[in-house]
């Protein structure tokens, strides 16, 4: 099992994910990645998507289950969900390698470190 530290923006963990108005089934939280963690799942066949140019890319990967996921505060006491730009650990597995899209990161479990605020990052 791996683990990865983050900022969490589009946080679906309350519910299943919605995409353009409709369902997707899945429960997902896409993290805000620093060049090591980026290099780590990119190095994994995992696909990153960026935003930005120049000096201001920010890259992101987006990680899903097709079942609820254990969310936790710092102290270990269960959370039933958390807002974007929360700072978060992600416990994941790699899935099998897709021709076209890549290697998919499922999360097993989520352990908010800091709360993020009520406002997204400005810079997304």
């Amino acid at each position: 099992m791996a683990i990865m530290e983050g900022k969490a923006m589009f946080v679906w963990v309350k519910e299943t994910e919605e995409y353009q108005g409709k369902d997707t089934g899945r429960y997902a939280v896409t993290l805000v990645l620093n060049d090591e963690t980026s290099e780590e799942l990119a190095n994994n066949g995992v696909r990153l998507r960026s935003y930005g140019e120049g000096d201001n890319v920010i890259l992101q990967r987006k990680f899903v289950s097709n079942y609820p996921v254990r969310v936790i505060d710092a102290e270990g006491n269960a959370l039933e969900d958390f807002p974007s730009g929360s700072k978060v650990r992600i416990s994941y597995k790699y899935g099998n390698e897709h021709p076209i899209h890549g290697v998919p990161v499922y999360m097993d479990g989520i352990r908010v470190l800091e709360m993020g605020g009520v406002g997204g990052d400005p810079a997304l």
